[in-house]
């Protein structure tokens, strides 16, 4: 898989997730400590994210790492 498509595949992935979850960008980004625009960034692929900022989302989630790659 290319990057720009990892990207691409992984944003769509966390949306769906958060989407499920019932939150708005804005608020998963409150919960992550990050900027909406970031979490925006992410979520179409143009950002990639950093370990820290993975990690803040999925602790905002109540998952672990290897959950928010889960069914990619």
């Amino acid at each position: 898989m290319e990057e720009e498509e990892l990207l691409r595949t992984f944003g769509n992935h966390l949306k769906t997730i958060r989407k499920d979850y019932g939150l708005s960008q804005e608020a998963l980004a409150d919960k992550a400590c990050l900027d909406r625009t970031y979490v925006s960034g992410v979520e179409t692929g143009k950002r990639n994210i950093s370990l820290k900022a993975l990690n803040s989302i999925a602790k905002a989630l109540d998952k672990n790492l290897s959950q928010l790659f889960d069914g990619m």
